[in-house]
């Protein structure tokens, strides 16, 4: 049996992906390019809304700042919990984020891991498809 590795889909799609597709969705597999592309996404939302935050003042911009963090909280709580599915571990691993300090660098250590090609008990692999 041989595997063949589907190439990353583009930044622009993997959003879409993310926020309309699976946008409170726990289940299944998301492959790092998902994964890591969400994570920039947040990036350049947090600088957006920083701009925002000066721009509109405190008041207003807290309240829109607010409003946007509360929309993106569960995709990025989903995209988390489908990347350690993607390499087979429980989305509960997330927990592990309370331990100070270690908890952080375990998970950025799994989100860099590659994904396991085989079906695992979370579905099929994203990012490989078997070739007969």
């Amino acid at each position: 049996m041989a595997i063949r590795e589907i190439p990353a889909i583009p930044f622009v799609e993997s959003l879409k992906k993310t926020l309309v597709e699976n946008y409170c969705n726990f289940n299944g597999r998301a492959r790092r390019s998902e994964y890591w592309y969400f994570a920039l996404f947040g990036c350049i939302l947090g600088v957006v809304l920083s701009i925002l935050l000066s721009i509109l003042g405190d008041i207003l911009g807290s309240v829109v700042s607010l409003v946007v963090s509360l929309a993106v909280f569960l995709p990025q709580l989903g995209v988390h919990v489908r990347r350690l599915h993607d390499i087979n571990k429980s989305g509960w691993w997330l927990l592990i984020n309370f331990v100070p300090l270690l908890g952080s660098i375990i998970l950025i250590v799994w989100a860099c891991k590659d994904s396991d090609p085989l079906t695992n008990q979370y579905g099929a692999s994203p990012k490989y498809v078997d070739v007969d």
